[in-house]
């Protein structure tokens, strides 16, 4: 049995870090002095990703599709794996077409003293004869815990994580998360149906994943085996594959990670997409543990964004 919790934050200050995700190693920081010695020992955090509170409707792939009223300030159920994906797309592929879709796919900057950080919500304008002039989208942070060695410490408390800080500057208040929905989700429930009898596949990463660390005791990585070549346009390196540097901090410093950039898109060439499907939800690689390596199998051919091209 493998459960997952899913937690999703309303952000309630300003936060001063990247306007995507926030990174499971920050996450797990924020949670540890929360967490009794067996859950901090146990617990596996995912990379956070930011969701507006807005209207949408489910993919095609999710076990209920069409229109689903008001998205990202809780948490549908999950029946299908395409369903553990909806909110860790940071282009919000959900929301409506009658959403301003390029203009919530980050969160709006602000300066408080000279500082610069992300509002916790953002205001858009709405045509003459609306009551209003504008009106409010608050932001939300998806993530969720595991528990490998020890499943016994799920689910972790909701009143324990309320109020967590993450990013920068918080000893001025900022990144303050508050618990808005919790989810404990068993993976060997979930059905992959979905991803089975086609006759090809693609992987998409969802965080980075690291090939090398500065962190003591580390292990590199090479790339796996069952990756194709990169189909990235942007690509830096011999293999086909766009890097990017990370920062790693522990209580022995601040180290630098060698990783490949999410978002890329593979082909997948091993024999058992399922089975590797249910490793990228609980992720692979160095630092795993820490959000990094997690990733999603597709069936080649199955647009990621409708309408715009041809899947890649």
């Amino acid at each position: 049995m493998t459960r997952l919790q899913q937690l999703l934050f309303e952000l309630e200050s300003p936060y001063a870090g990247r306007p995507y995700h926030a990174s499971g190693n920050a996450l797990f920081n924020a949670f540890a002095d929360r967490l009794g010695d067996a859950a901090r020992g146990a617990v596996h955090v995912s990379h956070g990703v930011f969701v507006p509170s807005e209207y949408g409707e489910f993919p095609a792939a999710h076990s209920s599709p069409g229109y689903a009223g008001k998205l990202g300030g809780s948490l549908p159920d999950v029946e299908a794996y395409a369903d553990l994906f909806l909110y860790r797309d940071a282009a919000h592929r959900w929301l409506l077409d009658s959403r301003p879709r390029d203009a919530q796919n980050t969160l709006d900057v602000q300066t408080h003293g000279g500082r610069w950080a992300f509002a916790p919500e953002s205001f858009f304008g709405v045509p003459d004869h609306h009551r209003n002039s504008k009106r409010r989208v608050s932001w939300f942070l998806h993530c969720y815990v595991h528990a490998p060695g020890d499943d016994s410490v799920l689910p972790v408390s909701a009143d324990a994580l309320d109020g967590v800080q993450v990013g920068g500057q918080r000893n001025y208040g900022f990144g303050e998360l508050s618990v808005a929905d919790t989810l404990v989700v068993d993976l060997d429930d979930v059905s992959f149906d979905g991803l089975r009898g086609h006759d090809a596949y693609t992987v998409e990463l969802v965080s980075p994943f690291v090939l090398q660390s500065g962190v003591s005791g580390a292990d590199r990585q090479s790339v796996p085996s069952w990756w194709g070549e990169s189909r990235s346009a942007e690509a830096v390196s011999g293999d086909g594959l766009r890097r990017r540097e990370e920062r790693f901090a522990t209580s022995d410093g601040v180290f630098e990670l060698a990783a490949v950039d999410h978002g890329h898109v593979v082909p997948y060439t091993g024999t058992d997409p399922v089975g590797t499907a249910k490793n990228g939800v609980t992720r692979v690689g160095t630092h795993s543990r820490f959000g990094f390596g997690e990733f999603r199998v597709r069936p080649a051919g199955e647009d990621r964004v409708p309408g715009r091209g041809d899947g890649s």
